[in-house]
């Protein structure tokens, strides 16, 4: 039973409606033949009853507060409409019956009803009237509140009134006149008031944030200093057109404008709202146009717009010139004597920021524009409005700029032929050029006994003038000034700093910005490039980088076209400024100046980096070829070089005396340098095979003076152009090194194709520099190898003819005493040689020079020996003398005792022996010397002595010579073993 109660109620939650279950059971019961079923039957709905009883005395319990308060409310609303019901019954009543006694009624109300309109339409002309007596006044009153729309709206309806309805009312002719009048001339002041928003509100407060630039700027400046930058309040200024000019907008019975605010205060309080209308331009802009619409003045709003667009620019530049140069004369600067580019500066972030508020007005004016448009397009097609577009403002905006650039830039070089260059241009003389780099001396400041600037009447009479300048400006709209503003005169226009093409390095980068700003703003259908950025494109293309070149090719050709360009030196203010110990070429400074003006400008300049490494490249290699040419003209007798040149030249022997460690030790600083133990051992052997290399080669011809530099001024012009090229080098690696990897983007596009070919063209010039600056380090080390073999030349040139040439076989007089002529004439040589590489070379330079020399020239007169044909004990007092006062030269210049040439006069001594006894000698003391010096020595002995026997004896010497050195190089060879055997 539970189970088919439980399916009743599956039943009904399934089937929701309980019909068709009660349908259910009667088609089952009548259906049904059998009682017993029926009984079934009966007894299930009996239970499902129960149980749905039993369901819902429980919810009626559990939720009785809620059926309860549902009962009420039903009851309560049911009452509500009884009661409506019972009402509108009621209504429909009276209704009835009011409709029955109207009837009655009918002609009498129509009567009145029509008496009714007539009075009424009466009262409403005669309100109109006297509302249209009261417009001049409210007129006035909302102008001079500059609530604009509501004077608008009024006018316009009045005119409409007067010549509509009114038209027949004699009595208001004269008004009529007048309002049309107003009509016709209200335009004129909306749009003055149109351009004073657009051109004075819009850029009133933008001194304050340049007055911020200012002080970031100058972190240093004094109280006078931070004095703000004279803004001028607009927000109380009248439009240029007199607002309340009896003739437009008063009435004949308005006496003064205190009665006229009077009359304001009891006219429609409610119509003016306490906002001051004009502290949203935007919205008041907008009230403007509606304004300008409802008089249907749109297009005449517009033509002047863009007729007054650019003499409007025009003025907020003379203003911001003047506010410039205002606030540099609070901070004391004269800028009729100080050349301030970054007044220039100034003066264009400021214009910047004023033209984008101007740009952004127009664009609020524009949006006004379209909209009004768009409201009536019918009506804007019959009135052939064609507004303006954006990029209109901005063209105007680039060409005012454009102007203003080629004035300060001074693109038409007008100011050139009166004022020198602002760069600096170094004269060929030595003088002018130390002016430029010499220490200033400290010029004492003028100072007056009393002045009257500070006096009371100097202070209240700057301050009427500034207030006249004041009024002027509230007057007309723009600046008024006489010959005190502190501005540099310029034809037409007055300058914040004196214009020159150097003013672009200055304000490059801030123009280039401002125009990347114009090309992001320009629509996708206009052209890539903007004016403004096609003037400045073709300014530093076509004629300030023509003027860079042409200023330094002046300058380099003013100091490299002198008589002798490797003898013109820096003087010593100039050295003491660059830091320098030696002496360099003036040209030399003068082109690295020049490099150093271009690095700065290509850093100024940065998307032009490319063109200005190509200038540097230019200048370099010009100047390395007049190097050359030079180095040439000083090494170089009749089209033959000097052999100490040729040498230098040839790459092998230049290779074998870099390799050697004197070049090393030269080019490697002392406190770099690895110690090494044996190294004065290792110093001698380089010495030896330099030396043995030059004797080779040298040491048996006679060298004509043709092949040397006996001028000794050519020596130091040498040294001058070795020290300018490696100073010339290292700063130009310093400059190179400093330099970034990646150029920027050329202005002109942005095409990834000419990205990639100016990186590559970068990185060409960038090849070509480094391979200049090795060149010019080349020239240096070639210089310095010169000299170094110069001196050594010098040596063969006058000791090979004194063994030569000379007779040493002398006896003992007065003359034998005296030194080599050839000597007296090496010593005083090489002491004018050091004179001037003291001067000229720094000291480890000056040491590689001249240590090593003392080993050459002993290796000269030992290897001399051979070409003597005969000496006697004179001749070898002689020559020890001559040797003793080499050396002692030598020891004044290297300050060493040079052992070397007690070495070569040990050999001499040694000739003081007989032939046997130098045998002897040799056995005694160990080999000293060479076998082939040994056998000349005896040879010389053989020559000059007598007794020495027949050519077999001197043979059989020889030979017991050669036996005696193979013995001791074996003893030697013996021990040296031995040693190492008992280490």
């Amino acid at each position: 039973m539970a189970a088919e109660t439980g399916r009743y109620r599956s039943a009904v939650s399934k089937n929701k409606d309980p019909s068709g279950l009660l349908i259910s059971v009667i088609r089952t019961l009548s259906s049904s033949d059998d009682v017993q079923d029926r009984e079934t039957e009966k007894g299930r709905l009996e239970e499902a009853f129960e149980t749905s009883d039993r369901d819902l005395d429980e919810l009626i319990v559990q939720h009785y507060a809620e059926l309860t308060t549902a009962i009420r409310t039903y009851q309560s609303i049911t009452e509500r409409i009884t009661s409506s019901r019972n009402k509108i019954k009621q209504v429909k009543e009276n209704l009835l019956s009011c409709k029955m006694l109207l009837h009655c009624k009918r002609d009498e109300l129509r009567k009145l009803w029509i008496e009714g309109i007539e009075h009424k339409h009466v009262l409403q002309l005669l309100d109109e009237i006297e509302s249209i007596k009261q417009v001049p006044q409210r007129l006035v009153a909302y102008m001079a509140s500059k609530h604009y729309l509501h004077a608008t709206d009024m006018l316009v309806s009045a005119v409409e009134s007067l010549e509509g309805p009114l038209l027949q009312v004699e009595g208001l002719g004269d008004l009529r006149l007048e309002l049309h009048r107003k009509k016709l001339n209200i335009h004129l002041v909306l749009i003055d008031e149109l351009h004073r928003h657009l051109y004075i509100k819009s850029t009133s407060r933008l001194g304050h944030k340049n007055k911020d630039k200012n002080a970031a700027r100058l972190p240093g400046s004094t109280a006078k200093d931070a004095s703000p930058i004279p803004v001028l309040d607009v927000s109380s200024l009248s439009t240029p057109r007199k607002l309340l000019d009896s003739s437009q907008f008063s009435t004949p019975g308005s006496s003064s404008v205190r009665e006229l605010q009077q009359d304001m205060r009891e006219l429609n309080q409610a119509d003016l709202p306490e906002v001051d209308p004009e502290e949203n331009s935007a919205e008041f802009m907008g009230i403007l146009i509606k304004a300008l619409a409802k008089l249907k003045k749109i297009p005449e709003a517009i033509k002047a717009i863009m007729e007054r667009l650019e003499p409007e620019l025009k003025q907020i530049v003379k203003r911001s010139t003047t506010q410039i140069a205002d606030h540099a004369y609070q901070r004391g600067e004269n800028l009729a004597q100080e050349s301030q580019p970054r007044l220039l500066l100034d003066l264009l972030e400021l214009l910047f920021d004023k033209f984008k508020a101007v740009a952004q007005a127009h664009s609020v004016v524009l949006a006004h524009l379209q909209r009004i448009a768009v409201q009536c397009p019918r009506g804007a097609h019959e009135e052939g409005i064609k507004l303006y577009e954006q990029a209109d403002v901005s063209a105007k905006i680039q060409t005012v700029l454009q102007v203003l650039l080629m004035e300060y830039l001074d693109v038409k070089n007008s100011r050139s032929a009166t004022e020198p260059s602002a760069q600096l241009s170094y004269a060929s003389t030595g003088s002018e050029f130390a002016a430029f780099f010499g220490k200033k001396k400290p010029q004492r400041a003028k100072q007056s006994l009393f002045k009257f600037e500070s006096s009371s009447h100097a202070i209240s009479m700057s301050a009427y003038l500034r207030e006249q300048r004041r009024e002027l400006y509230s007057k007309s709209g723009e600046l008024q000034g006489g010959a005190d503003d502190n501005l540099i005169e310029g034809g037409e226009m007055k300058f914040v700093c004196k214009p020159g093409a150097r003013n672009i390095t200055v304000i490059f980068q801030p123009l280039l910005r401002f125009i990347q700003e114009i090309e992001m703003n320009m629509g996708p259908g206009q052209a890539k490039q903007c004016q403004l950025r096609a003037f400045l494109t073709y300014y530093i293309n076509d004629l300030f980088l023509n003027q860079v070149r042409t200023e330094i090719n002046k300058e380099i050709m003013a100091v490299s076209k002198a008589a002798d360009p490797l003898k013109i030196l820096a003087n010593a203010d100039t050295m003491k400024v660059l830091g320098v110990q030696r002496p360099l070429l003036q040209s030399t400074v003068v082109v690295e100046k020049s490099i150093q003006d271009l690095m700065s400008l290509m850093q100024d300049l940065s998307a032009y980096s490319n063109q200005f490494l190509e200038m540097v490249c230019d200048k370099l290699k010009e100047y390395k070829e007049i190097c050359n040419t030079g180095y040439r003209g000083v090494v170089q007798c009749e089209e033959k070089l000097t052999i100490s040149a040729s040498w230098s030249k040839d790459e092998d022997i230049s290779r074998l005396l870099q390799s050697l460690p004197n070049w090393a030790n030269m080019t490697q600083p002392r406190q770099t340098r690895q110690k090494r133990e044996d190294e004065e051992d290792f110093t001698r052997a380089a010495f030896a095979k330099e030396s043995e290399v030059l004797t080779g080669n040298l040491g048996d011809k006679l060298i004509p003076q043709n092949e040397i530099l006996r001028d000794v001024s050519d020596l130091k012009a040498l040294a001058n152009l070795h020290e300018s090229m490696e100073w010339l080098a290292s700063r130009l690696k310093a400059f190179f090194t400093n330099l970034p990897h990646a150029s920027s983007v050329s202005p002109c596009s942005a095409d990834s194709q000419v990205v990639g070919e100016s990186e590559r063209s970068r990185e060409q010039i960038l090849q070509t520099l480094s391979d200049l600056s090795r060149g010019f380090q080349d020239i240096a080390d070639r210089c310095l190898l010169v000299l170094h073999l110069e001196v050594r030349v010098h040596c063969f040139h006058y000791l090979i003819p004194l063994a030569k040439q000379g007779n040493y076989a002398i006896v003992a007089n007065v003359e034998s005493m005296d030194y080599d002529p050839l000597v007296v004439k090496l010593n005083k040589d090489i002491s004018a040689i050091e004179e001037a590489m003291g001067a000229g070379l720094q000291q480890h330079k000056f040491q590689y020079i001249f240590e090593g020399l003392g080993h050459l020239i002993s290796c000269i007169l030992i290897n001399g020996a051979q070409y003597f044909k005969r000496i006697s004990e004179s001749g070898i007092k002689k020559m020890c003398r001559n040797i003793f006062v080499l050396q002692q030269n030598l020891t004044n210049i290297t300050m060493s005792r040079e052992a070397d040439l007690d070495f070569a006069r040990q050999y001499y001594e040694m000739l003081y022996n007989t032939a046997d006894e130098l045998l002897n000698l040799v056995v005694d003391q160990g080999v000293r010397y060479t076998e082939l010096e040994y056998i000349n020595a005896l040879s010389l002995l053989h020559r000059s002595q007598t007794g020495v026997g027949d050519l077999s004896t001197q043979n059989i010497r020889l030979q017991r010579l050669k036996e005696i050195i193979c013995e001791q190089a074996a003893i030697k060879q013996a021990t040296k073993d031995k040693k190492i055997t008992t280490v």
